[in-house]
């Protein structure tokens, strides 16, 4: 485990002055953002999303607008949670490893960073992001397979989104998962001074807590503020608070102890407000209103889903003829011959 990936301010910096790996990482340059800056991202994203279905409902009916109850990104986001649960009901039915389920959950984070419910309905995204996390994860499983396992699923409902997943994860499937670091931790636990050799067997049951407050910390922001080790340590000292003050005193000066200890707290606070599964009654609620104040260009049979559509074909025709244009009737559209050029004769003999 990178230890100097444990910072949370220069002072607390590891020894070495070696830049730690996760920092060269694509999620560490692109998927880690400050709590406001969290915030300020999906309200904007909201905020444009309602702008643009509020002006495609009045281009087809004008006035229809006005008594549509758009959904707040507060509840966007709790919609997401509520089907970030579904992910470890699913992950248990076809005993996925850890790693599935951990990589699924982060793929439909980022996506609605992306992306609002308004235009596209968790459901159908959460089951996308499960299976190319199977994928990604080197954990395949057949499409049929996966579907006929899912009660109302059929194989469109998973590959028809999976590019677009794909592209709002900006193709960076690679994953940093606080349980890995959770890993590390327990085994850097039991070389430290005083710790007897009995102890990793008399507290299996103590680092399975840990875990367990690893998945919980899924449900929260954690991961796209903090880092997994930061993560992994806050997890760690729920369960063995002098343990992991020991280790951090081994590993950091003690100036740099106080920001970490900050960070960490920061870390539990967060996951004791929202490292739990939203409230099901609340979650119907905005599944209700979401039917009412969905895109229509994502409703199919709509009128602006039918104007779209052909739109796209028109487009696609155009692009077609103006390919099939620059090919001249005697041309051969997959190009000229290769001709045999005169340096080519290398390899015979003069």
């Amino acid at each position: 485990m990178a230890v100097a990936e444990l910072d949370a301010a220069p002072a607390a910096a590891a020894p070495s002055g070696k830049t730690p790996i996760y920092e060269g990482s694509t999620q560490f340059r692109n998927w880690r953002y400050s709590t406001e800056r969290l915030m300020e991202v999906r309200a904007s994203m909201n905020e444009a999303a309602v702008a643009v279905i509020k002006r495609t409902l009045e281009a087809y009916e004008p006035g229809s607008s006005f008594n549509v109850s758009f959904l707040t990104a507060s509840e966007e986001i709790l919609l997401v949670k509520h089907y970030l649960t579904k992910i470890t009901q699913l992950c248990s039915l076809f005993r996925f490893p850890e790693e599935v389920e951990a990589t699924a959950v982060s793929y439909m984070k980022r996506f609605y960073l992306k992306n609002t419910v308004m235009d596209w309905h968790p459901k159908n995204v959460m089951l996308t992001a499960l299976f190319l996390a199977t994928k990604t994860t080197n954990n395949p499983i057949s499409l049929e397979t996966y579907t006929t396992h899912i009660k109302g699923t059929i194989p469109s409902d998973v590959i028809d989104l999976e590019f677009l997943v794909a592209q709002s994860l900006g193709f960076e499937f690679s994953v940093w998962h606080a349980h890995r670091a959770l890993w590390g931790l327990w085994l850097d636990f039991q070389s430290l001074p005083n710790i007897p050799s009995n102890w990793p067997a008399s507290h299996k049951d103590s680092y399975e807590v840990a875990l367990n407050h690893v998945r919980e910390s899924r449900l929260s922001d954690a991961e796209l503020v903090y880092t997994p080790s930061q993560i992994a340590l806050a997890c760690m000292s729920n369960v063995f608070p002098e343990e992991s003050n020991e280790w951090l005193k081994s590993k950091f000066p003690p100036e740099g102890l106080p920001a970490i200890q900050n960070t960490i707290q920061s870390i539990k606070d967060m996951m004791t407000t929202s490292g739990i599964p939203p409230d099901v009654e609340s979650v119907r609620e905005v599944d209700r209103r979401l039917r009412l104040c969905k895109n229509p260009e994502k409703v199919v049979g709509s009128k602006a889903y039918v104007a779209r559509k052909e739109e796209q074909e028109r487009k696609a025709t155009e692009k077609r003829n103006r390919k099939a244009e620059g090919v001249g009737p005697d041309e051969d559209p997959f190009g000229h011959e290769l001709t045999k050029g005169v340096d080519d004769d290398d390899d015979e003999d003069d």
